[in-house]
């Protein structure tokens, strides 16, 4: 089944896709484009989520849909992680660096904003640079 392509959509559209269509999908690569929009969607959801609970004066329930919806999504959240760094030609494992406090994450958000292979590489080829 050919991957479809991220270029020209829209962030909602974006993801509807990892969450709905690559829920746990952790082969293939993931664009800059598809992993950043996704995240700020999935932020932008759950500050809704927050907000009508303040608003609304029920924080209780809002807080309990808050933690439903991050249990929810936490597998498109680590798919598409793997996935961006099967782009840049890292193992899914490269996630663990996560667990290294203070530097982890900073080395991941460098792999995360870097630009992917342009050639092929284990992981398949590039969402990018098709003709290449």
């Amino acid at each position: 089944m050919a991957a479809r392509t991220l270029i020209a959509e829209s962030p909602a559209s974006i993801y509807g896709t990892v969450v709905f269509e690559r829920y746990a999908q952790f082969e293939g690569r993931a664009r800059r484009a598809e992993f950043w929009w996704f995240h700020v969607v999935h932020l932008a959801v759950a500050f809704m989520i927050a907000l009508i609970g303040e608003l609304d004066g029920i924080e209780r329930l809002s807080q309990a849909l808050l933690v439903l919806y991050f249990l929810g999504t936490i597998v498109p959240v680590v798919a598409v992680a793997v996935r961006r760094l099967h782009d840049t030609g890292r193992s899914g494992r490269t996630l663990l660096l996560a667990l290294i406090p203070v530097i982890g994450p900073i080395i991941l958000l460098v792999l995360y904003l870097s630009d992917g292979d342009a050639e092929m590489n284990d992981y398949g080829a590039s969402p990018k640079y098709r003709w290449s």
